[in-house]
């Protein structure tokens, strides 16, 4: 039998590294110097790109507001209009770096839709390959990650920098 590795994985599953604080708004406060450590693959005026620390997929941003926000009712229209070009954005940058077949991109807005950071919205882009899910992640509630976080920021950092800005 093969074994493969997870490690990260565990710490995420035991809940260590729950976030006390709301990271969408900490970590851009940090300074575009601490973008990499962070995640964060795009800034813009009201709203940034950040990986998803523990993704669906490869290539898994999450676009938010700079601004701490729970609802999609109560974001300004530019909030609206930013978000929505960088996510556009992102897709063009993840068909460029990835090919993928698909996206899934959505917003949970509370709990019971499965937000896991309720009192700051952001938006999902995963990208999807027709047969990504298999018996790893159906029955034994793993999902195999061909590349690591880093590899994944550098590609998708590059092909966002040399992007057009619109």
């Amino acid at each position: 039998m093969r074994r493969l590795w997870t490690p990260w994985r565990m710490a995420y599953i035991k809940g260590d590294e729950r976030h006390e604080g709301c990271l969408f708004c900490e970590l851009p406060a940090l300074g575009a110097s601490q973008d990499e450590p962070s995640l964060i693959v795009l800034r813009g005026a009201l709203a940034f790109v950040m990986l998803n620390k523990f993704p669906y997929n490869v290539g898994h941003v999450m676009v938010a507001a700079y601004r701490h926000c729970g609802r999609y009712d109560e974001l300004t229209p530019d909030e609206h209009a930013e978000m929505a070009a960088l996510t556009a954005r992102c897709v063009r940058a993840l068909e460029e770096a990835y090919r993928p077949h698909g996206f899934n991109i959505g917003v949970n807005q509370g709990s019971a839709a499965g937000a896991g950071i309720v009192d700051h919205l952001h938006t999902h882009v995963v990208p999807r390959w027709s047969g990504d899910t298999n018996f790893m992640s159906t029955v034994g509630d793993t999902k195999v990650m061909p590349e690591t976080l880093d590899q994944t920021y550098a590609k998708l950092a590059g092909v966002l920098k040399t992007s057009e800005r619109g």
